[in-house]
């Protein structure tokens, strides 16, 4: 690299060129002319010692290199965005900007009821929600580029504070014109000869979900995965199928004509609330996470664990031990 600093000019040009796909609608996007966006990102070339993007008469297209560093300066536009907003917040004595990350079930599921109950005067004039990957949650505390985070389990790190762990039982999503809605109780056989939707990822909920339909003797003949259970929910009410979800989702965005049951088998969705460790709470930061728990709590069988301790649930989040229980009839 032949420079220690960037102008932030070049940073913002990169940028704009990335989002709308052309150096034109960089330019329109910007205010600026389209030859002095094209100086900034040969000046930025220049400085960093390597091509960010492939020209091909009017058409580009970023290298793989001009990929990575996108995503670098993509956190850092943003960080330098939230300085900002902080440094506006601090002069007018108000609350500072506040970054929530979360994964998509509990950003759509719980954070917007926890928000609506905090008081007003708590609230920031700037508030940023990312809905992001449990992993990417983590991260995100950890770099400080999230004020605190709500993410499904596991997530074991030493630089996290847990400030609490809820368990909620997964339930089925089901249109309310099929049969089964009749029921209180869905049994996972009566799931054999259906079109089953679930999450995609095997190594969390994924995983005790495939226990209890194996343990229920149920192997799917025809599945969906997704990565999302707002997606699932959608697809139910196409009649695709029935899904086994979170109860986040279900309870927090309902959805018309999609009903929810319980299980005769508990597969247990456990979550909670982190921050970076040793980080004093802001008041504001306090009050969401209490919300976020009270909330949580309002769901239909949802208990809390002892957030001190995380290794006691490693049994039951990995897999170490059986994951699944039998409901009384």
């Amino acid at each position: 690299m032949h420079s220690n600093s960037f102008d932030i000019r070049q940073l913002e040009a990169f940028a704009a060129v990335m989002s709308t796909g052309s150096v034109t609608g960089a330019a329109r996007l910007l205010g600026r002319s389209q030859p002095a966006v094209t100086r900034l990102i040969q000046d930025l070339e220049a400085d960093i010692g390597y091509a960010l993007l492939h020209r091909s008469g009017p058409r580009i297209s970023p290298t793989a290199r001009g990929l990575l560093f996108h995503a670098e300066v993509e956190r850092h536009l943003a960080s330098l965005a939230h300085i900002r907003e902080r440094a506006n917040a601090i002069g007018l004595d108000e609350p500072p900007s506040l970054t929530i990350a979360a994964t998509p079930s509990l950003a759509a599921g719980v954070l917007p009821q926890a928000i609506a109950a905090v008081a007003p005067d708590l609230i920031p004039r700037h508030l940023h929600v990312q809905a992001l990957a449990a992993e990417n949650v983590v991260q995100a505390v950890l770099a400080r580029s999230a004020d605190f985070g709500i993410s499904s389990l596991p997530l074991e790190h030493p630089g996290l504070e847990v400030h609490w762990i809820a368990e909620a039982p997964c339930v089925v999503a089901l249109a309310a014109s099929d049969p089964l809605a009749n029921d209180d109780m869905v049994r996972l056989s009566d799931l054999a000869e259906r079109r089953i939707i679930t999450l995609a990822n095997p190594y969390r909920l994924r995983h005790r979900i495939d226990e209890a339909l194996e343990r229920a003797g149920v192997a799917p003949q025809r599945m969906i995965d997704v990565n999302a259970s707002l997606t699932a929910l959608t697809m139910v009410r196409a009649g695709l199928g029935v899904a086994i979800v979170e109860p986040a989702t279900v309870c927090g965005v309902p959805l018309e004509g999609i009903v929810m049951r319980v299980l005769d088998h508990t597969i247990p969705f456990l979550f909670g609330a982190i921050s970076p460790a040793a980080m004093p709470l802001t008041p504001t930061v306090a009050a969401v996470i209490d919300a976020a728990r009270a909330v949580a709590l309002a769901m239909p069988g949802c208990r809390l664990h002892d957030a001190g301790g995380v290794e006691a649930l490693a049994d039951t989040v990995y897999g170490g031990s059986p994951m699944t229980e039998d409901v009384p009839s």
